[in-house]
């Protein structure tokens, strides 16, 4: 299978060659499970292997969403449950009603801290002022994903992360973790991007905070082709890929000629005009890190990488070489 994938494989290796990524750890599946699975470079004198931590950054998105999908399942909340019932004193200024599916749809208009949130992400949260009202606009968020997080918390009396660690080790996703003892790859250029990782790792934050290897995330993947109920319903994984963003202005860093709307936490690429297929969901991280789904194709790639700044890296390229090697 290697072999069949040989470009895709390509494409990292000339990257990391080059020098525009330390390491790269590409893994393709289908909803059979895990294909193909390789790792190049390193970091400083680490050298990248296929099982290796990396921070997940922003994927931790998607994956905090299906554990509130989950919670939809079993009748606690629905995407039109306003934030105020589990957080009372939030958006005591606001004249609007946020509700779950504008923090899952970056919609929600709450002021947005540094990703590191210094102080702290429940007052982040509470922040006063408005960003825009709720729904009208489209800016992207991490703040957001806290509110999902009291939201879980207020509904079921557990964490979120407790509740999904529960349901990842169940499909084999056991590697998926807050735990800074995992031993993830480091990000070189963290500091010079504005980012202290010490603090956000402190934070344990639902919108940026996981750490998890490439066969977490293309355990995840495969369960979502098979689309069994493994993580969440039939129905309920197609809810999610429902475009939220429709037909209101979306700002940087996704504007409307990126292609792409929001899901419930899925960022869905249904025209984005570097892709060949554009039946596919994912998400990306800040470091680099990808994952992307398509349904039609049964096929769904990672790439694991640590590197905030990479000039001349398209994933898209990436991509198209991966959905057209699919048998």
């Amino acid at each position: 299978m290697t072999t069949t994938y040989g470009a895709a494989f390509d494409w990292a290796r000339r990257h990391v060659d080059a020098g525009r990524l330390p390491t790269a750890v590409v893994g393709i599946a289908t909803s059979a499970g895990t294909v193909a699975l390789e790792a190049f470079g390193a970091t400083d004198d680490r050298p990248a292997r296929i099982d290796d931590h990396y921070r997940l950054f922003s994927i931790t998105k998607p994956l905090v969403g299906l554990t509130a999908a989950r919670g939809i399942e079993r009748g606690l909340f629905t995407p039109e449950t306003p934030v105020r019932e589990a957080v009372p004193d939030f958006g005591a200024d606001r004249d609007d009603v946020v509700r779950l599916r504008h923090l899952a749809s970056h919609t929600a208009g709450i002021p947005e801290p540094p990703l590191d949130a210094p102080r702290g992400l429940a007052a982040g949260l509470r922040a006063p002022g408005r960003d825009f009202a709720a729904g009208t606009v489209s800016r992207y968020s991490s703040i957001a994903f806290e509110g999902i997080a009291e939201m879980i918390r207020h509904a079921s009396g557990e964490s979120w992360d407790a509740q999904l660690t529960r349901w990842a080790t169940a499909i084999g996703a056991d590697g998926l973790t807050l735990d800074e003892s995992c031993d993830p790859h480091a990000i070189p250029d963290a500091a010079a991007e504005g980012v202290d990782m010490a603090r956000l790792a402190a934070l344990r934050h639902p919108g940026a905070g996981l750490m998890g290897r490439a066969e977490d995330l293309l355990a995840v993947a495969s369960a979502l082709l098979r689309d069994r109920g493994e993580i969440v319903a039939p129905a309920t994984a197609a809810m999610l890929r429902r475009p939220l963003t429709t037909g209101i202005p979306r700002l940087e860093p996704y504007p409307a000629e990126r292609g792409q709307d929001w899901g419930f936490t899925w960022n869905l690429r249904s025209r984005a005009p570097g892709l060949i297929d554009t039946d596919v969901y994912g998400h990306g991280g800040w470091s680099g890190t990808e994952l992307w789904i398509h349904p039609d194709a049964d096929v769904a790639w990672v790439l694991l990488t640590n590197r905030v700044r990479r000039p001349g890296v398209d994933p898209d390229a990436l991509d198209n070489a991966v959905v057209t090697a699919s048998p």
